[in-house]
């Protein structure tokens, strides 16, 4: 018999298992410690390798990647050199998307201030974070091995640039399970007109079973697309129809033992119970006027202030990961549309207050501490004026060598800053951290090892961080 086969036959013993005497008294105790809130783990699920500081997780991605010299890693030198030729050791077997022949360096038009006990450097242009910069671990030495868009977006979520590889919170929901059987696992919520250049593969599930890939919802019209019963079709009609579609796939599972078929069993059964609860946790006119004033929310309009709101209500009902994505933060300077002065600002006023008040409203509901939020786009910025084109507008183009994430929450070290770049903001040069140490960092937050977190896969064992990555202790408290 195949590898291939043998491992079928392994997962039809397994799930035969399940279906009998040890899988109904493994879901009725998991059902029944889930009552009690002692459970958050699936039956099917491994679970955490130790005790973790986070149980869930809040991811806020700026597609098109915020400009850190602008926001958090402030170099009065650039301002001092503005408009000079940049040094030429910067472009020496550089590689750029769009900058061409010798750029000028660019300074910061934005002004920055020190802030909380922490003293950390924080954009004007951001004022609600900097009044929780105390509850921040700034991180100014990441970086990352590609360049352009869809490819460093895959590289961050998935671990590698090409298509193909589960996504970061498909990878959770794997280990970890649900905490809710009526909500998904792993929730992905868009803002700024536009999915991120990579697509939807950034919250795919790759070779894992499709149960665990991210369900994108809305926050206008219905929350999860084809979930509502057509026309004509009340529940208990739909309920009779997915039982025998339920007993046809069975039957189809008896014969072939193709494990994507009990996951669409489960998929079927989650939407079906998903069309009372996702209306409801989607809802946020019920929350009072306090909360809509301190996110800045409006009920039936579809922003990223809602979706802050939306993800604090997600969490609070168990899902494990959200992912939230806010288009518009790819600040080339080739208009206004795309430069630092107008766009950047324009942004920023857009997500500032309710990613402030998200750590605020978790903190005073006591989920701060086990709730990982994080803050990132795909790479950085340059320290040099793009000007494509002779553009006149003010814009930077890509840069992998050096960018700024923040994390709050969740087992981090709060009002940490951890790592350096040199003064005008280019090159690392203290405590680097690599795209996979900060994936692996994340897994040992929520319970994992990143080496045994792993899904055999053509021949071999997978792993988010592939054969990379190291955690880092300076960013846990």
């Amino acid at each position: 018999m195949n590898p291939k086969m043998e491992h079928m036959r392994g997962l039809t013993r397994r799930h035969f298992l399940q279906r009998t005497g040890a899988g109904v008294g493994a879901a009725a105790l998991s059902f029944l410690l889930a009552q009690d809130g002692q459970s958050a783990i699936s039956p099917m699920a491994p679970g955490p390798h130790f005790a973790p500081k986070a149980k869930r997780v809040i991811y806020l991605h700026m597609a098109g990647s915020p400009t850190q010299l602008d926001l958090f890693d402030h170099k009065p030198k650039l301002n001092e050199l503005d408009g000079e030729l940049c040094p030429q050791e910067f472009l020496d077997n550089a590689r750029f998307a769009f900058i061409k022949g010798h750029p000028k360096i660019l300074g910061s038009p934005h002004n920055f201030r020190q802030n909380g006990q922490s003293g950390a450097w924080i954009s004007d242009l951001l004022p609600h974070l900097q009044g929780v910069s105390d509850e921040l671990c700034v991180v100014r030495s990441m970086h990352t091995d590609q360049f352009n868009h869809a490819p460093a977006q895959l590289f961050l979520y998935t671990g590698s640039p090409r298509l193909g590889r589960p996504s970061m919170g498909s990878w959770l929901t794997y280990g970890l399970g649900t905490e809710n059987e009526n909500l998904p696992g792993f929730v992905v919520l868009v803002s700024g007109d536009k999915t991120p250049s990579a697509g939807k593969s950034v919250w795919g599930s790759g070779f894992l079973p499709t149960v665990h890939q991210g369900v994108q919802c809305r926050t206008s019209g219905d929350p999860v697309l084809y979930a509502s019963d057509p026309p004509g079709m009340d529940r208990s009609t739909r309920r009779r129809s997915l039982d025998a579609l339920n007993e046809l796939n069975e039957l189809h599972f008896a014969q072939d033992a193709d494990p994507e078929t009990q996951t669409r069993i489960a998929q079927y059964e989650l939407a079906y119970r998903m069309q009372l609860s996702v209306p409801e946790v989607m809802d946020i006119a019920d929350e009072p006027a306090h909360i809509h004033e301190l996110y800045g929310s409006e009920p039936g309009k579809s922003s990223f202030a809602n979706n802050c709101l939306l993800a604090r209500r997600l969490v609070e009902k168990g899902t494990r990961f959200v992912q939230l994505f806010d288009w518009g933060w790819d600040t080339h300077g080739t208009g206004p549309t795309d430069d630092i002065v107008t766009q950047l600002p324009l942004k920023c006023k857009q997500t500032d207050r309710p990613m402030a008040a998200l750590i605020q409203d978790l903190k005073q509901r006591g989920l701060l501490e086990d709730t990982l939020v994080v803050w990132s786009g795909e790479f950085g910025r340059t320290a040099m004026n793009e000007a494509r084109n002779g553009s006149k507008f003010l814009g930077r183009d890509h840069h992998p060598g050096a960018y700024t994430i923040w994390m709050a929450g969740g087992g981090v070290k709060a009002g940490a800053q951890v790592g350096a770049t040199d003064e005008l903001g280019y090159n690392i040069t203290e405590t680097p951290v690599h795209v996979h140490d900060f994936q692996a960092t994340l897994l040992h937050l929520m319970g994992f090892d990143h080496k045994k977190l792993t899904h055999h896969y053509q021949g071999r064992d997978f792993r988010l961080t592939d054969v990379h990555g190291h955690v880092r202790p300076e960013l846990m408290a």
